[in-house]
């Protein structure tokens, strides 16, 4: 075991969460605070850990970018046959969590992944820059490779694939989710470690609030 890092303890105290300042919809308070995190320069503010659980019960988190901000809660893409992926066609329960350091916030968001629709999922495919379409058609994502020189092959086989078109299609095998929440939780780091946490759970016409201890 290696430790303590008693050297390395921060104390929270840059700001407070109080009932009084944060939206009654989660989803309207989790944008302002993507702005927020955005403003302050923080590096990839929309970075947000995914978990899922497969089949087989193994736990599984990567970081993964939260690309649009639906009216249920965040949206992502990825290749459907990736690990990710195969996880939510066998249990789409999922979580996610945005850590967001120089503001000292977190963000905890459970639910159910939905697919888009292919309609929303090409829109944004034709957003992406078009190395990383190429890539998307390219790479066999979460499969073993022999080396990085056979990914490279694969990327030059798309690229020819489509160097006659300037449009490229979006592979039927990536598209997008809504994490569609039924939990949300802020949580504002204070000193002594009491920190503010307050906690939104769905219902059937609306959210609860609720402070929790720390």
């Amino acid at each position: 075991m290696v430790g303590p890092f008693e050297g390395d303890r921060i104390s929270y105290e840059l700001a407070e969460l109080v009932e009084s300042d944060v939206d009654p919809d989660p989803i309207v308070q989790l944008r302002r605070w993507l702005d927020d995190a955005d403003r302050a320069g923080v590096l990839e503010p929309t970075g947000m850990t995914l978990s899922t659980v497969d089949a087989t019960g193994r736990v599984t988190s990567r970081t993964v970018l939260l690309r649009q901000l639906g009216e249920r809660g965040p949206v992502f893409f990825t290749n459907y046959d990736s690990d990710k992926g195969a996880a939510l066609a066998q249990n789409p329960r999922c979580a996610a969590q945005l850590w967001w350091g120089p503001l000292q916030r977190q963000v905890r968001i459970e639910g159910r992944a939905h697919r888009l629709s292919e309609h929303d999922s090409d829109a944004y495919f034709a957003t992406r820059p078009r190395g990383s379409q190429i890539g998307a058609w390219a790479s066999p994502q979460s499969r073993p490779i022999a080396d990085r020189g056979e990914l490279d092959a694969l990327v030059d086989a798309a690229e020819a694939r489509f160097a006659e078109t300037d449009v490229v299609p979006r592979p039927p095998h990536w598209g997008g989710y809504e994490l569609v929440a039924d939990r949300i939780e802020f949580w504002q780091g204070r000193p002594s470690r009491l920190h503010d946490r307050l906690r939104f759970d769905a219902h059937p016409t609306g959210w609860t609030r609720s402070r929790l201890a720390p």
